[in-house]
């Protein structure tokens, strides 16, 4: 997942953090790219988190796949805890046979290209990210 992750960020041409976790949200790995900022540690550590938590990707939805304001989405991050809930995407859960194994957290890019090398990753390894 690792390798296929940083192959997608050199082919996009970004600098990113990947943390990859396990489905109690503990760290298995995490690589930052020559060239990354520091501040993606933490948030592609908990967009990792958040999705091996959820069990779906981090997205600006809550817990009940509604779509929440601005507001509702900086209240559901201080009470679940910044470290535990993201509302940023870049987050993929990992699914082998229906059962979440963890999660891969991306920063570095937009939005989009977070999510199109976490998915890279995801695929790398024939996983799904969806039960």
């Amino acid at each position: 997942m690792m390798v296929a992750a940083i192959k997608k960020s050199e082919e996009i041409g970004i600098p990113t953090t990947i943390a990859i976790v396990d489905a109690g949200g503990h760290m298995m790995l995490l690589e930052r790219m020559d060239g990354g900022r520091f501040h993606t540690v933490h948030s592609s550590t908990t967009k990792a988190v958040s999705a091996a938590s959820n069990r779906r990707l981090t997205t600006v939805e809550g817990a009940q796949g509604q779509n929440l304001d601005t507001l509702h989405a900086i209240g559901l991050s201080l009470a679940a805890g910044t470290e535990r809930w993201t509302a940023m995407e870049g987050g993929f859960p990992i699914f082998f046979q229906g059962q979440c194994v963890g999660g891969i957290g991306v920063s570095g890019g937009d939005w989009e290209q977070d999510q199109i090398i976490a998915k890279a990753a995801v695929d790398a390894i024939g996983a799904d990210n969806k039960a």
